[in-house]
């Protein structure tokens, strides 16, 4: 199943960055922890390419912790690159984000604020940091992706502006794994995907990466069977049954995905760089047999 989620008002989102972006300073882009790679927006890293960033690893307390350190020397192998690892629901180290700006752009003149666009796909915790920035509620808080609809800019008087944008994600998300992932983590509204398919792809990833945590949650004795059985099994232990004892798969997934989302399970990170790397070099293998297959065809109606 491929899942693709593009609102019109992202659309309009991806317009209106362009068009600031050249009073932008730096750019600090929420990267979901668990996923560092799938909640990266390409689309951002083509507007913003010649602008030093910070990278938020947020959610940091649902991730594993030797993953995330993982994720942060690759990423900081970019000399534009700084890399931050909190909750921004929670963490106060979010106060080290205006001094990380000032190092990133130390020619700013002291009289004029530096001026940081926040950027991320959906339900990362863009406003989250911002209240936590700014020491109060200013930028509107939701638990579900989409709430900021529209851009607006914030001073927060210590020399330092931000700039808060909706949540954008791409027309397509590829490679199809990424969409996956970022469904998984919550990233895009349940009415976008069917939860038995996502569930499914989570217990295949757990079984392989985190077997025990699925052992030890559901009290399972064993995951070594097909992904439909788990997931049937998990229904089983935890009550999901209709009429005649038959497993209601979509009350399992539903359990599955908000354990996982929750940090029920235990703390994953659902990718690394060397799945990073692998995927994008099948992708890549992909698109140009396609390009190929396509132009035979091309000649062949000559």
């Amino acid at each position: 199943m491929a899942i693709n989620w593009f609102p019109g008002h992202m659309h309009k989102a991806r317009k209106e960055i362009n068009k600031v972006l050249s009073d932008v300073d730096v750019m600090i882009e929420v990267l979901d922890a668990r996923i560092p790679f799938s909640s990266a927006n390409p689309l951002i890293a083509k507007l913003s390419v010649d602008k030093p960033h910070i990278k938020i690893l947020n959610k940091s307390d649902l991730a594993d912790t030797a993953r995330t350190q993982e994720w942060q020397a690759y990423l900081e192998q970019d000399q534009q690159v700084k890399t931050l690892a909190l909750n921004a629901s929670q963490d106060v180290r979010a106060k080290t984000i205006a001094e990380l700006c000032r190092k990133l752009v130390p020619d700013k003149h002291q009289d004029k604020p530096i001026v940081a666009m926040i950027v991320g796909i959906p339900n990362v915790g863009k406003s989250t940091l911002i209240n936590g920035l700014a020491g109060r509620a200013i930028a509107k808080v939701g638990n579900e992706p989409a709430v900021t609809k529209r851009q607006q800019k914030i001073n927060l008087g210590n020399g330092l502006a931000i700039m808060d944008t909706p949540g954008i994600l791409w027309p397509k998300l590829e490679p199809e794994s990424c969409g996956y992932r970022l469904a998984v983590t919550g990233a895009i509204r349940d009415t976008a995907m069917e939860y038995e398919d996502v569930a499914l792809y989570a217990l295949a990833f757990l079984k392989h990466d985190y077997p025990d945590f699925l052992k030890t949650r559901y009290r399972l004795e064993s995951t070594d069977v097909d992904d439909l059985t788990l997931l049937e099994n998990i229904g089983a232990k935890r009550g999901c049954l209709r009429s005649g004892g038959v497993v209601d798969l979509y009350q399992a997934a539903t359990i599955v995905l908000q354990d996982i989302r929750s940090g029920k399970i235990g703390a994953m990170t659902l990718e690394t760089p060397a799945v990073m790397e692998q995927e994008l070099t099948a992708l890549k293998a992909m698109l140009e047999a396609k390009r190929a297959a396509e132009e035979e065809k091309a000649q062949g109606r000559k």
